[in-house]
């Protein structure tokens, strides 16, 4: 998660507080998007960041777990075509790792 995202995501906890955020995350690579939950949920594990450091204890969902909560043609349109090339399953297990 790059230096920006995670200011904007720390200005935003501080802001509304950890109960009335989750993450939606949208990344490819199971490596990443689990970087991505872990960054929000325990902190930055490259210290390299805002919240090196800072565990938000935020939840974090990859956008293929929220498909029954959004319109589906706004899904089909928008994350359809990513749902049918990636590896959804072991993008959804490697972020419900740190939610647990």
């Amino acid at each position: 998660m790059d230096l920006e995202n995670q200011s904007r995501i720390k200005d935003l906890y501080d802001k509304y507080g950890k109960d009335d955020l989750i993450v939606v995350l949208g990344g490819a690579e199971p490596e990443a998007s689990g970087l991505a939950a872990e960054t929000v949920a325990t902190g930055d594990p490259t210290f390299a960041g805002p919240l090196s450091g800072v565990s938000l204890g935020l939840k974090a969902y990859h956008i293929f777990e929220l498909k029954d909560e959004i319109p589906a043609d706004v899904y089909e349109e928008q994350v359809g075509m990513m749902e049918m090339v990636l590896d959804v399953d072991e993008i959804v297990d490697e972020v419900k790792t740190y939610r647990k």
